[in-house]
């Protein structure tokens, strides 16, 4: 089955989190003796390598699923739902990422030398007292490092890339934000690409991602040995069936990959000075917001995406973000009912799952609002906030049930019913989703059950 339990370990504050996190994502008491001792755990590398199940040959990089904090969570708000939250993250502990700058952090050093960690303090405390696993993201970068003036913040600057000259002082900033959290033993470096298209070329930058990433990389090892980095954070984008624009031999139903994609993974890939995990990010839509064949279908898109990064890199892939509902002009995804986007959420989660992903993080656990499509939480700003939604409900059992590690079984399915359901299993759990909107009577494994429009159903085996 390979599920992982927390160990407690009798040791106080940080390092017996750090512990605790460590052992609960499947480090062997020898892997984390040899972390403590200032050896590196060894994450595997080249093409060909960790072709195993759900996770990878590194354990240390298989966290599971988690969400990421953007700019309103529960480390603020009205007391009473910031305790009902808290509630929710400690009954089912999981990984939770944050930002360095933007989504929730403010500048971390806006001028040269001259630090602000109190918003990553907070965040980090929240992780620590919810017993989550933290996982930081190495993103933004402060004004000065990208011809802004040194102790003022333009947010509209946000997403702008370091200039080359600054790469530097961004990786011992990196270094810098590792020596305060020591407990933190996974970093991605950078968001998206987020300012490395070159315009001229009409490609990424990727030689430029690549430099930067390889002096955080050395920085953070530097640190520790045993961090465990990651990158490049790059967008699978992929446009639709039969398109020719950008078009590449990773295909499926759901369309081709951008071929510029799949360059800068492969020059990182190449010129990398060395990784524990790879991340991605990407939606199951095309880049021209649409789903083909249809929204569960698409789906496929995250199993055949990971397969190939298993493969081409041999390293453990994150999606560090990941999409099923295309958004409005505003970027909200409100379109679809909760049970619907539920649904086809749970149907994503299953492509990961069976194709081998070691880490997968939800973005966004709440708004400030009544109404948050797809949150994790019910906002901590209302009195009555902190109440646990559909989908935290979903990534908890999923996390419980399919950890990294997990096998998974076949399921007999009545001829009728395979078009219109999707189902994952292992020894223990079988999950069922009604892929209709209308009510269905299932026939699972030899038993009979009804399932309302775009039900979710856990079977014990």
């Amino acid at each position: 089955m390979g599920r992982h339990g927390g160990l407690r370990v009798a040791i106080p504050g940080r390092t017996r989190w750090a512990i605790t996190a460590l052992l609960g994502t499947g480090v062997t008491v020898l892997s984390l003796l040899l972390v403590m001792c200032g050896f590196p755990p060894g994450g595997q590398e080249g093409r060909g390598a960790n072709n195993g199940v759900f996770g990878s040959a590194n354990p240390m990089a298989q966290l599971g699923w988690g969400f990421t904090h953007t700019e309103f969570s529960a480390d603020r708000g009205e007391h009473t739902a910031k305790v009902a939250a808290d509630r929710l993250l400690t009954g089912d502990p999981m990984p939770q990422n944050q930002h360095i700058m933007g989504w929730g952090a403010r500048n971390p050093e806006p001028s040269p030398g001259t630090y602000n960690f109190r918003d990553l303090d907070r965040r980090l405390e929240l992780m620590r007292s919810t017993g989550g696993t933290p996982v930081l993201t190495l993103c933004c970068s402060p004004d000065w490092m990208k011809g802004g003036k040194a102790g003022k913040t333009d947010w509209g600057e946000l997403e702008k890339a370091p200039s080359p000259d600054h790469y530097e002082d961004f990786a011992k900033l990196a270094g810098k934000i590792a020596k305060r959290y020591p407990e933190v033993r996974h970093f991605i470096v950078w968001n998206e690409f987020k300012g490395f298209f070159d315009e001229d070329k009409n490609r990424w930058d990727y030689e430029g991602y690549t430099r930067l990433y390889n002096l955080v990389y050395k920085e953070l090892k530097k640190v520790d040995p045993g961090i465990q980095v990651g990158g490049p954070y790059v967008v699978m984008d992929s446009y639709g069936p039969g398109e020719d624009s950008y078009a590449s031999d990773l295909a499926g139903p759901w369309g081709s990959v951008d071929q510029r994609v799949l360059d800068a993974v492969s020059y990182w890939n190449e010129h990398k000075d060395g990784a524990d995990f790879l991340a991605v990010d990407g939606s199951s839509y095309t880049k021209d917001d649409e789903y083909a064949p249809d929204e569960f279908r698409a789906t496929e898109k995250f199993g055949d995406v990971t397969r190939w990064l298993r493969q081409e890199t041999g390293l453990p892939v994150w999606w560090s973000e990941w999409y099923v509902e295309v958004a409005d002009e505003n970027d909200d995804r409100n379109g679809w009912s909760e049970p619907h986007r539920t649904a086809v959420q749970a149907a994503a989660m299953m492509e990961m799952a069976r194709s081998g992903v070691a880490t997968a993080l939800y973005w966004n656990p709440q708004n400030e609002g009544k109404d948050c499509p797809g949150c994790l939480w019910r906002s901590t700003q209302l009195d009555d906030g902190g109440g646990e939604l559909p989908m935290m409900k979903l990534l908890g059992k999923f996390g419980k049930e399919f950890p990294p590690g997990t096998t998974f079984r076949s399921v007999s399915v009545a001829p009728e019913d395979r078009p219109n359901v999707r189902v994952l299993a292992d020894d223990d759990s079988v999950l069922v989703i009604n892929t209709l909107d209308r009510l269905i009577q299932a026939k699972i494994d030899g038993r009979t059950f009804d399932m309302p429009g775009y039900g979710l159903r856990w079977l014990k085996r």
